[in-house]
């Protein structure tokens, strides 16, 4: 029994370690996929909610019955054939990519608000993230145990203390502002839904593997996209309040913050890098396991490969290159949704007869 409480809390704080990052964390993503929807917003962000719970579950029962290893095992496993490689070689962009811009954005963080070389905050990530991912899928485990109720705490503090000594808790929709997409909110929910619950197949499918205990994995997924769901709405509410000036700035939460002192701000930084930190740690570690057993190379030269290819293309000019791909990105991740769903009933009712 308490094993199984140890393994529920595991991998809900793994579940939102990884898809949380610094996009929701400073709350950009928030703007970019809810916000901005206005009053779609808060409605839209429990669509995610029902895709983490729906395919989530589906992704642990299939990892643990037919002993899946890797992302790519899984992707090959439900959609076998030129369909299935396709997506697993867009995942494996996907995670690559991320990592890329976490690694450089991790310098540039540093760079911006204490001054030092950018150089420092990528040494700084790389060294750390190669401490942690040598320790495997414990590392991973401990590195978010510790980070998701940290940043649970900030984000809960930062709204307690922003309800109570707030003058202005009205929202006024005509602040928002106008543009093309404003009738796709259901699109960017779904977008948003899949893309992370694509990526996070990546960590789900090896703790799965590796436990193989169903039920706890299934509780603490649930706990975990219920938690995200809960920040989110939270992060979400306080970016609504303070339309149209959240949009001025690359970290809106940074902003919702500094009425409180340097104090919360530095903070509020700290908790971000560390989301890097974590996301960085899953999406190498999902690479990893995925390179590990498709080309036999094993965990540790795998993780060594990926570190030596992420840390060149971080010093590129990525911005053009991810607004390239991540709409395919969103493509692949609808194609996947409907081929687990798909390859899960068919494979339910084989074994039902």
């Amino acid at each position: 029994m308490k094993n199984n409480i140890k393994l529920i809390f595991q991998t809900a704080m793994v579940f939102v370690g990884t898809i949380v990052g610094a996009g929701l964390a400073s709350g950009q993503e928030i703007v970019y996929f809810f916000t901005r929807f206005g009053k779609w917003s808060f409605l839209s962000l429990l669509l995610p909610l029902l895709l983490y719970v729906f395919i989530g579950r589906m992704v642990i029962i299939l990892a643990v019955k037919y002993n899946l290893r890797s992302y790519d095992e899984l992707m090959t496993k439900v959609s076998p054939g030129i369909l299935g490689k396709i997506t697993g070689i867009f995942t494996t962009l996907h995670l690559l990519s991320s990592s890329s811009i976490i690694v450089a954005g991790s310098g540039a963080l540093i760079h911006q608000y204490f001054h030092v070389s950018k150089y420092i905050g990528t040494v700084i990530m790389v060294f750390i993230a190669i401490i942690a991912l040598l320790r495997n899928i414990k590392g991973l485990v401990e590195i978010n145990s510790f980070i998701v109720p940290s940043l649970t705490l900030v984000i809960i503090t930062i709204f307690i203390l922003y309800i109570r000594f707030s003058s202005n808790l009205t929202v006024n929709f005509s602040n928002f502002p106008q543009f093309r997409e404003q009738n796709f909110w259901l699109v960017s929910a779904i977008l948003y839904g899949g893309f992370n619950i694509m990526g996070c197949s990546g960590v789900l499918t090896p703790l799965s593997n590796e436990t193989k205990k169903t039920k706890p994995l299934i509780v603490g997924l649930f706990l975990g996209a219920f938690l995200l769901t809960l920040l989110s709405l939270i992060i979400n509410l306080m970016l609504t309040l303070n339309v149209p000036n959240i949009f001025k700035y690359e970290i809106p939460l940074l902003y919702v913050a500094h009425r409180f002192g340097s104090i919360f701000q530095v903070t509020l930084l700290i908790i971000i890098f560390a989301e890097m930190f974590s996301t960085i740690v899953s999406d190498v570690f999902s690479i990893s396991r995925t390179l590990g057993t498709s080309f036999k190379l094993g965990y540790k030269k795998a993780l060594f490969l990926v570190m030596l290819i992420i840390i060149p293309i971080s010093r590129l000019g990525f911005g053009n290159l991810i607004a390239t791909l991540y709409p395919i990105f969103g493509v692949v991740s609808l194609i996947f949704l409907f081929q687990i769903t798909k390859f899960y009933y068919k494979d339910k009712s084989h074994f039902s007869k």
